[in-house]
Formats: structure tokens, sequence, C-alpha cells
């Protein structure tokens, strides 16, 4: 009985563990939407690794690093009427492992003339004790 017990509150915990890590991941991408919504295109980016390593797959193909990430944000977006305002919609979150969360979803930009929308997966790692994007696939 002890033993049974003992497997019951060790999956509990894995449990509990895993949606704790689920639930940061997903709050920080609602501080990823706020920085958007603000205009701030850098404050977004925080949550990117910063690294030549950072993979981000989109319209024109693979793009390595943080800095030629920023860049070309601020090059397809250069003001509040090309951003228009953010709102994801998460399908699916998982944690794969203590340092990964996989999240598959769909992203629209409300604007003024027309909206555009599109879907992503991401890769968050915990690297140093903070979770970030290390690969980013929006189409």
């Amino acid at each position: 009985m002890k033993q049974l017990l003992t497997v019951f509150l060790a999956i509990l915990s894995l449990v509990s563990f895993s949606q704790k890590e689920v639930e940061t991941v997903k709050s920080l991408m609602n501080k990823q939407q706020e920085a958007w919504n603000k205009f701030d295109i850098e404050g977004f980016m925080e949550h990117y690794w910063k690294s030549d390593s950072l993979k981000f797959i989109g319209h024109s193909g693979l793009t390595y690093g943080w800095q030629k990430t920023l860049d070309n944000y601020k090059k397809s977006y250069p003001n509040a009427d090309a951003m228009g305002q953010l709102v994801f919609n998460i399908n699916s979150a998982e944690l794969l492992g203590k340092t990964s969360v996989y999240v598959i979803g769909k992203w629209t930009l409300y604007k003024k003339d027309k909206d555009v929308g599109g879907y992503f997966t991401l890769l968050w790692k915990k690297i140093n004790n903070k979770w970030v994007i290390v690969a980013d696939h929006t189409s």
C-alpha cells in the first residue's frame, strides 16, 4: 500500500510540475502579446533566445540568430499600423521534458486595412533557469 501511495504521489507531483511549466510558458506568451500590442518589438523579442543559434522559419525560409530575427521584425513591421493588434490562440502546449515545452497555435494581426494571420510552432527551452523560444516556425 505504501508503494502504491508513493507512486501515486510521484505521478501527481510530475503532473503538477508539468502544468506549472506549461502555464509559465503561456504566461510569457501573454507578455509577448502585450509587448507587441504596445508596439514594443524589443519587448516581444525578450522571450527569444539571445543566440546566433536561434532558428526562425517564416515565409522567407530559415533564419538564424536573435539579432537577424529582430532586424527582420523591424523591417516587416516598421510602425504601429503595420504591427496591428496581435492575438495568440494556443491549440496545444506540452512539456517534452524538464526543460522543453512544445507549443502549437494560431496568430492573428488585427489591422485597419486587412487582418492577417497564420499558425506557429514554438520550441521553448529553459536555459539558465529562463524559458526562451529556441525555434519558431510561423506561417
